[in-house]
């Protein structure tokens, strides 16, 4: 099944209550929600208050990725603030075996991303240990970025790790996704889809949602 998880980066954060319920009711699946500290990329965002706050006006997963320096600083506050899925990037701590096993007996999913330039191998020794691997494709912290084509094969190299090892891990995409590029990554093995600008940006998110499926 294919899920959508679109990135509240790109929304109207003066009304979040809303923008979360105009992307259920067009059928999303998760809420994609970026945390990034202006260490471990060039840009901040929000934090836990704003987890905590939004999940008392949403049913929707909250599939929450740090982009931040030693997230195992954090992800009990994220945890108890509501995330279902806490996605941590490989580069971020010098533990990520550990930092994924606290996340799990949090309560939670766990998730492992690399970016662009990361050898997709480090991911094959932690899979055991990741219910979602999500490979960029733009280099994290700012959205609206395009789209870089030479990940396809990193995507298509996850998807064949997973198989290999008979997991259903969940392979997760971020960057530049559209209804225009979408069957590439889907083809590639992506099975949950972030899209930001495309579908907030859309003039009928239902469709653009449902596009984004492929």
């Amino acid at each position: 099944m294919i899920k959508i998880s679109p990135s509240i980066l790109s929304c109207d954060f003066a009304n979040m209550q809303s923008e979360l319920e105009r992307i259920e009711k067009a059928g999303a699946d998760y809420a994609h929600i970026d945390v990034m500290d202006g260490m471990f990329v060039p840009n901040i965002t929000l934090g836990p208050c704003i987890v905590k706050a939004i999940r008392r006006t949403s049913g929707l997963v909250f599939d929450v990725h740090l982009m931040i320096c030693e997230p195992e600083r954090y992800i009990e506050e994220f945890a108890k603030a509501g995330a279902d899925i806490i996605t941590v990037h490989y580069e971020s701590t010098d533990d990520p075996a550990a930092v994924l096993r606290r996340i799990r007996e949090l309560g939670c999913r766990a998730g492992l991303s690399i970016k662009p330039a990361t050898d997709p191998e480090v991911v094959r020794p932690l899979l055991g240990l990741c219910d979602l691997i999500l490979v960029m494709t733009v280099e994290p912290g700012f959205g609206g970025q395009s789209f870089m084509h030479d990940m396809i094969p990193h995507i298509a190299a996850v998807a064949e790790m997973t198989r290999e090892a008979g997991l259903d891990t969940e392979i997760e995409v971020d960057g530049g996704i559209s209804p225009a590029n979408v069957r590439l990554v889907l083809d590639a093995g992506a099975n949950v889809i972030v899209a930001g600008s495309a579908v907030f940006k859309s003039e009928d998110m239902a469709a653009t949602v449902k596009a984004l499926r492929g």
